[in-house]
C-alpha cells in the first residue's frame, strides 16, 4: 500500500487501474512535554494506511512532515515552513502526482495547515485536477490534550510520556483564539498543552481512531465510490 516501497512499473500498473494517491500531511511541532513532535504526522499516516487497508485502490505516499506551525514558535523542536511554502509545496506535489494518478487525496492532521491546504486544493481543482482534502476533527481539547494523547497511546505508545502529562490552558478554543493569533501558543501555556491529557487512555484513543477512519472512508466514498 506504500508508494515508496514500489518500483515504477508497479506504480504505473496501479495508477492505470484507477488508484488514488493518499498523501499524509502533518507537521513537526511541539505537542507538550509528553508527546512526540511528529504527532500530527503519525495521525495522518495512520488514517491513510487505514484507508488503504479498506480500499485496495489506495496507495499511501510518503508523508509531508512539515507545515505551517508558526503558532508553536518558542518551543524547542518546532519546525515551520509557513503558510505560503506549505501551499506551494502541496500545489507542486499535486501537479506532479496527477501526472501519474487521476485522483489525489490530502489527509491533513494539523489544524494550522487548514488554510494553505484549502488554497492548494482550490488551485489544483481550478487546473482541472481531481484533488480532495480530508481533515480529521474531534470534539474537545484541540492540541496535545486528551484526544491526541489517547490517539498516540494507540499509535505510538512507547513514545508517550504519561509521567510528564500535565494540564495546560483549558479555556474553550473560541476564548483562546484571539490570544493565540496575537502571541501563539506560548502566550497562553508554558507546557504547550491546550487541555488536560492526564486521563487519556488507549481505549478512548482506539474509539476515536475508529470514528476518524469512518469519517475518512465516508469522505472518500462520496468523492469516489469504490468499484
Amino acid at each position: 500500500m506504500r508508494l515508496a516501497e514500489l518500483a515504477w512499473p508497479d506504480v504505473a500498473e496501479r495508477a492505470a487501474a484507477g488508484a488514488i494517491l493518499a498523501v499524509p500531511v502533518g507537521a513537526t511541532e511541539q505537542h507538550g512535554p509528553h508527546l512526540p513532535l511528529g504527532t500530527d504526522t503519525d495521525i495522518a499516516v495512520a488514517l491513510c494506511e487505514r484507508l488503504a487497508g479498506t480500499r485496495p485502490d489506495v496507495l499511501v505516499a510518503p508523508p509531508v512532515a512539515y507545515g505551517s506551525s508558526g503558532e508553536h514558535a518558542g518551543f524547542a523542536g518546532t519546525l515551520s515552513i509557513g503558510q505560503a511554502a506549505t501551499e506551494l509545496l502541496l500545489v507542486e506535489l499535486g501537479r506532479s502526482a496527477t501526472e501519474t494518478f487521476e485522483r489525489v487525496l490530502f489527509v491533513s492532521a494539523h489544524g494550522g495547515n487548514a488554510e494553505p491546504v484549502a488554497r492548494a486544493v482550490a488551485r489544483l481543482r481550478a487546473e482541472s485536477r481531481d484533488v480532495s482534502a480530508f481533515e480529521p476533527r474531534w470534539r474537545g481539547e484541540p492540541h496535545a490534550g486528551r484526544p491526541e494523547t489517547a490517539l498516540q497511546l494507540v499509535l505510538r505508545p512507547g513514545a508517550v510520556r504519561m509521567d510528564r502529562a500535565a494540564a495546560g490552558d483549558q479555556r474553550p478554543l473560541p476564548e483562546l483564539l484571539p490570544l493565540l493569533r496575537d502571541g501563539g501558543v506560548r502566550a497562553v501555556t508554558e507546557t504547550g498543552v491546550l487541555g488536560d491529557p492526564s486521563a487519556a487512555t488507549a481505549g478512548e484513543g482506539l474509539e476515536l481512531l475508529e470514528e476518524l477512519t469512518a469519517a475518512l472512508l465516508a469522505h472518500v466514498g462520496a468523492w469516489h465510490p469504490a468499484a
